[in-house]
């Protein structure tokens, strides 16, 4: 059986939140180890060197070696959980592989000729993955790393669904028994709002306050006037002394 990471762990006797928060402080991961019709065992990792195996893509879709003690045992990652905001791992989970029972597992898809689909290069559409991965069932020997997706020929408005994404022999997709759900399509770009919307906009703003401000500029000479007559009687007043 291949496998393509090695990590090292220990099992661990202590269990609880306070057990966990104690490993943590000291810089290891609380793991579990499951399946292959064994007892689940309790275990911890560096939490250093798991980091720098799970930055690799590959480490999510392939068979890893775990070697605790003189045991080594082949299991898949089942599960990450990692802290909401800083750059920690919290806890791990294993499951064991058995070389003639099959497994469950997320496979990442990789999206080839995106560039030169008609859909892209001559249409001017953009494309939407609406997946980047699915689950599949196999035996180990035929667990691929990745799934490819071909879209050299996808046009405008076209999609591909599970039912046509090619997968190897001995490999099953567990998401088509769902539903034919769309992987990655090609659509038309959106289209840019007019420009003219704010200019109309702005115009029919300055048209409403013009009324407004000629009303505002008749009013003001007849406010003026009763001011200019009552400048004018004590001047008739001081002519007839």
């Amino acid at each position: 059986m291949k496998t393509s990471f090695e990590l090292v762990a220990e099992f661990r006797e202590t269990h609880g939140k306070g057990a966990s928060r104690r490993l943590r402080h000291a810089c290891k991961v609380p793991a579990i180890l499951y399946g292959g019709h064994l007892d689940a065992r309790a275990l911890s990792l560096s939490h250093q060197k798991l980091s720098l195996v799970l930055e690799n893509e590959r480490s999510y879709s392939t068979i890893l070696s775990l070697s605790v003690g003189e045991q080594t045992q082949a299991a898949i990652l089942k599960d990450v959980q990692r802290h909401p905001y800083k750059n920690v791992i919290l806890h791990v989970d294993f499951q064991r592989v058995e070389e003639n029972e099959k497994i469950r597992i997320s496979i990442p898809l990789h999206f080839k000729g995106e560039a030169i689909a008609p859909g892209v290069k001559q249409q001017g559409g953009l494309v939407s993955h609406m997946r980047t991965e699915v689950e599949v069932s196999c035996l180990p020997k035929d667990l691929p790393e990745f799934i490819e997706v071909d879209l050299s020929n996808l046009s405008l408005n076209e999609s591909i669904h599970l039912s046509q994404v090619k997968v190897p022999d001995g490999v099953t997709l567990l998401d088509l028994a769902k539903e034919d759900a769309a992987v990655v399509a090609i659509h038309s770009p959106r289209a840019e709002e007019p420009e003219a919307a704010p200019a109309a906009a702005a115009a029919a703003t300055e048209g409403a306050t013009a009324p407004a401000a000629a009303a505002d500029a008749a009013k003001k000479p007849e406010a003026a006037k009763p001011a200019a007559d009552a400048k004018k009687e004590p001047a008739k007043k001081d002519a007839k002394k």
